[in-house]
């Protein structure tokens, strides 16, 4: 009897265990592809050189509404990196949001923010990615 007590309680430690590993492995996974997204919305500025260092992928774009100011390719690559944020990262759309920021000289700073509440204990549920590159 005592050995089907430790047992069990073995079990639900082993259970514990594998919940938190999951719940950390969810986050590690939303963090990869911010990293992700963040190097997508990059190599699209390179291929609209010019434009990048014009400043016309400047600006916040949030998944909830996907609504921006640019036009042309700009403005088609900035909704379609915003379509990515939001599968990859909408677990919360109002917080998750996309900031690309570029002088003339093409260094450029993106900055995703996303919820990340399902990082269980310990996480943040606000996370910050920021990716600095030169175009």
């Amino acid at each position: 009897m005592i050995a089907l007590l430790v047992l069990s309680i073995g079990f639900l430690g082993v259970g514990a265990l594998l919940a938190m590993s999951l719940s950390t492995n969810n986050s590690a996974m939303s963090r990869s592809l911010a990293t992700v997204d963040s190097y997508s919305i990059l190599d699209a500025m390179r291929a609209d050189l010019t434009q990048a260092k014009a400043g016309a992928y400047n600006g916040t774009i949030k998944a909830d509404t996907c609504s921006t100011t640019a036009s042309g390719f700009a403005g088609d690559q900035l909704k379609t990196w915003c379509a990515q944020l939001r599968k990859d990262l909408g677990g919360a759309l109002a917080t998750t949001s996309g900031t690309v920021n570029c002088n003339n000289q093409g260094v450029c700073t993106i900055t995703i923010q996303f919820d990340d509440s399902r990082a269980g204990v310990g996480g943040d549920a606000n996370q910050t990615l920021k990716t600095k590159a030169i175009l």
